[in-house]
């Protein structure tokens, strides 16, 4: 294995524990402009995950709406690992309710979706700060929130299935925001 120098390396360590931080530490850290929206998603463990990355990203926002799992879940507390403290979150009655209050505060928002009218996400000019929103894991994100929608963008599918799991949707277009806005 080769070190950042490019030499070769015989033994490294893995880091395999958190940030020794606290949570008022935590929270004077910048965020990441970016905001998730969980259109009624069914899996409690993959809103846990998705909690996870949003810490990782260290994003603005994490909305729950609908009838998305949100704190206190006892499925949510076993797969966001500590991360729901850490994640800045709000849960909204319904989608159309979140993506407004955004859309308010002029943030644009799009919706992440396969259709015939979306856009790759890596062929996306990506502004400053942005909304990202989830949809459910069987039925995607609704029809009228996606008429409510600045964009709709997708992530490529080449295999049998048209969509990826939603909490590998958003490291991916997560990750995608951070090499775009920072």
């Amino acid at each position: 294995m080769r070190n950042k120098k490019g030499d070769m390396e015989t033994s490294f360590e893995v880091r395999s524990f958190d940030a020794e931080m606290s949570l008022e530490a935590y929270n004077k850290l910048p965020k990441l402009p970016l905001y998730f929206i969980l259109d009624n998603l069914r899996s409690a463990f993959n809103v846990g995950a998705i909690f996870r990355t949003c810490d990782i990203l260290r994003v603005q926002g994490l909305f729950l709406c609908g009838y998305t799992a949100y704190p206190p879940h006892k499925k949510l507390e076993k797969t966001s690992l500590g991360t729901i403290d850490y994640v800045p979150w709000q849960h909204f009655e319904t989608t159309l309710a979140a993506v407004s209050y955004l859309q308010q505060r002029d943030v644009p928002v799009w919706a992440a979706e396969t259709t015939s009218a979306s856009v790759l996400y890596t062929e996306m000019t990506y502004p400053s700060t942005l909304g990202l929103v989830l949809g459910n894991e069987a039925l995607g994100v609704s029809p009228e929130v996606m008429a409510q929608c600045d964009e709709i963008i997708e992530i490529p599918t080449l295999g049998f299935k048209n969509s990826l799991n939603v909490a590998s949707a958003c490291a991916v277009l997560g990750y995608k925001a951070v090499e775009k806005m920072t």
